[in-house]
């Protein structure tokens, strides 16, 4: 089975219109919110994204009203959509991808969370993308081996062969 990783780059468009967002929105269709997570980092960086969106005149107050519900539907309170969790170890390890990689610390986070889960899955016989749109997090996800979904760059098409298996 496929398992989505939301970076937050990828999970913003899912509730602020931008290029990718039909892709986010169909993978939402396709998958059950059990497959798919994000880092706990992504929730707050949403939050972040949202609200400076707000700030400088992107979303109304009405869209930002509106965006944070659907995200606290969706992603905060859904009891099935998970959040990969972030610890002092998680940390620490993922030190070495920023300089490797030439990451931000969160990048650094999201990439070995990524990497800890994909080894989880595949173990069962299941297999994660990790959806982001950041330029350099996709670089070094592809470094480590990991299947990458760039809604801003893939197609409809790659992406019901990516869920197909």
């Amino acid at each position: 089975m496929q398992w989505i990783y939301f970076d937050a780059s990828a999970l913003i468009k899912r509730y602020s219109q931008e290029s990718g967002t039909p892709l986010v929105n169909e993978g939402f269709h396709h998958l059950p919110p059990n497959r798919m997570t994000c880092s706990t980092l992504g929730i707050l960086e949403i939050i972040s994204i949202l609200v400076r969106k707000r700030n400088d005149g992107r979303l109304n107050q009405a869209l930002f009203e509106q965006a944070m519900i659907e995200f606290r539907a969706e992603v905060i309170d859904h009891e099935e959509f998970s959040a990969t969790s972030v610890n002092d170890t998680l940390l620490l390890s993922a030190l070495d991808f920023i300089a490797k990689y030439n990451l931000n610390a969160t990048d650094a986070v999201i990439l070995h969370s990524a990497l800890n889960l994909r080894q989880v899955l595949q173990e069962r016989g299941d297999e994660l993308s990790l959806w982001t749109s950041d330029k350099r997090l996709v670089r070094a996800a592809r470094g480590e081996g990991i299947e990458v979904f760039d809604p801003e760059e893939e197609t409809i098409g790659s992406l019901h062969q990516l869920l197909e298996g």
